[in-house]
């Protein structure tokens, strides 16, 4: 008999794809969603609601919860802080809560970004000590530690970290990767320029990828016979293509056959009066996956462009 995974965020830029990982995988897979609900395929639920979470782990029964909703721009934390801080700790806590109370294995998905990012720091372990530059990161920190609290008992409890995302998307805009292409194209045969940062180390990584990642999870907690107990409870997975935002542009570019000359570098990072504090380098180690055995392989970040646009080499 199949599985059964319910992963929240479902119709979302990240969740779209975990959904569709499990489903191939041979999963019964099944989402939720809030305001872009569309019952039965997505369930409409409100994090929020304990008994809203409490009547859907009932209803589906699910052997994992895969929790991709979050506020994960860095920008609307700071302009809705309460709203951030309801979806990204205090749903976190409310799920973590429910899913232990019905023995269901959750991994929460995190960022790179509770990382300070200093020069000379990364790659950072999974153990290595949190110290987030702005309100986005300190949120999903304080929605790790509420999660694992949350989980002690039943050691049911799995922090995913990952890194900035690319990938097959409804709109160019829910990527910070791929609304690129869109700065890319305002820019010709225009005299307008754009500056584009060219100091932060970005370690984009498709969501395909994550989206693996979160079914051998599943699998190997799951198969292990002891819940997670003797297993690490914090894991990161990233790829290891470095690159700028401006060295992005560069990249589109030349894959599109375009001018880049409305695009200008932006070197001035860590603008200490900036009003969202972005790291420099926040690299994920990913030895603790390899140690489990977990296939840690990403897709090349040109290739995957060059097959997205077309643009193949001859």
């Amino acid at each position: 008999m199949a599985r059964t995974a319910l992963i929240t965020g479902a119709t979302g830029f990240l969740g779209r794809q975990v959904l569709q990982a499990f489903r191939s995988a041979g999963w019964n897979a099944v989402g939720t969603g809030f305001a872009r609900a569309n019952p039965p395929t997505i369930l409409k639920v409100d994090l929020s609601d304990p008994a809203e979470l409490s009547a859907v782990l009932q209803e589906v029964k699910p052997a994992v919860v895969v929790h991709c909703a979050a506020n994960r721009f860095p920008d609307k934390c700071n302009e809705d802080p309460e709203g951030a801080k309801a979806i990204n700790v205090e749903a976190s806590e409310h799920l973590a809560q429910a899913t232990s109370q019905y023995n269901i294995l959750l991994i929460y998905i995190s960022t790179d970004y509770v990382f300070p990012g200093k020069p000379g720091e990364a790659p950072y372990e999974a153990d290595a000590t949190p110290q987030p530059t702005n309100l986005y990161g300190q949120l999903k920190l304080d929605g790790e530690k509420a999660m694992l609290k949350a989980t002690q008992d039943t050691g049911l409890g799995l922090v995913l970290r990952i890194p900035v995302l690319y990938g097959n998307a409804e709109e160019n805009k829910e990527s910070a990767v791929n609304v690129l292409m869109d700065s890319l194209w305002k820019v010709q045969g225009k005299e307008a320029q754009v500056k584009m940062d060219d100091w932060a180390q970005r370690y984009p990584t498709n969501t395909e990828d994550v989206a693996r990642v979160c079914v051998d999870l599943a699998m190997k907690y799951l198969d292990s016979g002891d819940a997670g107990h003797n297993m690490p409870m914090v894991l990161q997975f990233s790829s290891e293509d470095r690159m700028t935002k401006y060295e992005i542009c560069k990249l589109f570019a030349e894959i599109l056959g375009l001018p880049v000359d409305g695009i200008v570098a932006d070197k001035d990072g860590g603008d200490p009066n900036a009003t969202v504090q972005r790291p420099y380098d926040t690299h994920l180690s990913t030895k603790a996956l390899k140690d489990m055995g977990i296939d840690v392989r990403t897709q090349d970040f040109e290739a995957w462009w060059r097959w997205k646009v077309g643009a193949f080499r001859k």
